[in-house]
């Protein structure tokens, strides 16, 4: 092969991804997708800040949620999310929460997932004993994480949509 033979592909591949590749030029495109919106800009509750820190901390829960997990608790939930980084979908799961059913609903989906690593931890310390006590350690920590969920609920106080949260 001639070597100006891969030139002239590298100039064609070029030409294409400006053409039908590139964002620039497009009212509203982002090259970042996690980049966010005014959405994400939203306040949220007040034990979300904490939840987001301990539940997407490996070293805190002692589990990963990724965000296909995310996705799939908010889609158990009746809830839709658009898939971007994990703190930006948690804080959306829980934006607008203003019952404690919704809560209960909510960390049900997430204690599913997390029982789920729990019992795939179970079956790899008995598959590899020799490191059984890093997964219970992991295990310890899911379920502390499972214990703070219902601290959470039990805290919450609902808010009606027509409450005034000015007036005292």
């Amino acid at each position: 092969m001639n070597k100006d033979d891969f030139g002239d592909l590298r100039v064609e591949f070029d030409k294409f991804v400006r053409e039908k590749c590139s964002l620039e030029g497009e009212e509203g495109a982002s090259q970042n997708p996690d980049a966010g919106d005014k959405v994400d800009e939203e306040p949220v509750p007040q034990f979300v800040d904490a939840l987001t820190t301990k539940l997407l901390a490996p070293a805190h829960s002692g589990i990963y949620l990724s965000r296909l997990d995310i996705k799939r608790i908010a889609e158990a939930i009746d809830e839709s999310l658009p898939i971007k980084e994990r703190l930006k979908m948690v804080r959306a799961l829980f934006r607008h929460t203003t019952k404690k059913e919704y809560l209960e609903r909510a960390f049900g989906e997430i204690n599913k997932h997390i029982n789920g690593r729990i019992f795939i931890y179970e079956e790899l310390s008995e598959a590899f004993p020799a490191s059984k006590s890093h997964f219970d350690n992991h295990i310890n920590k899911a379920k502390k994480t499972m214990k703070m969920f219902e601290s959470i609920v039990e805290d919450f106080e609902e808010i009606e949509p027509t409450d005034d949260p000015l007036i005292i």
